[in-house]
């Protein structure tokens, strides 16, 4: 396992450190609306997403994100939330992803991360499992994203 190098002002984060019941926020993505039509047109060409004006005639009452999208900005928010600045071993999946409100042009996200679970793997040495929700948040509150999901961690190496 080799994982990322803090910088000198960061420390490294073990499955050690995630404990159940803790909460984190960070992270502020704002959205535009340029990014939301650009994911779409690759990845979910819905014209919901794409059309500001075909957009206004649906239920939603103008463009709206791809939850995939949203998705997506959750990942980087946790990747310079903690991820690379921990002994991450990746994701065996994720339990359950709703998406609840829709995101548009102009929001701006942040992530709570609640630590559900964390107890060691047996199948894997050194190795911890940590069940995480993670919800979305706009500039109002509001959660527009929930996420459960596993990470796996390295354990903090026994002091000598």
């Amino acid at each position: 396992m080799t994982p990322h190098t803090p910088a000198q002002s960061e420390s490294l984060l073990y499955w050690d450190d995630f404990r159940e019941g803790e909460v984190r926020v960070f992270g502020s993505v704002v959205v535009k609306q340029e990014d939301i039509v650009r994911f779409a047109a690759e990845f979910d060409p819905q014209f919901f997403h794409l059309d500001e004006a075909a957009a206004r005639q649906t239920m939603f009452g103008g463009l709206i994100a791809s939850g995939w999208h949203t998705a997506a900005m959750t990942m980087r928010m946790m990747c310079d939330g903690y991820l690379r600045r921990s002994t991450s071993l990746g994701s065996p999946g994720v339990e359950q992803l709703k998406w609840l409100l829709p995101v548009r042009p102009g929001d701006t996200l942040q992530v709570r991360l609640t630590v559900l679970e964390a107890r060691p793997l047996q199948s894997k040495p050194g190795v911890g499992l940590v069940k995480s929700r993670h919800e979305v948040l706009n500039q109002h509150g509001q959660v527009v994203m929930e996420m459960q999901a596993y990470g796996m961690f390295g354990m903090r190496p026994a002091s000598a």
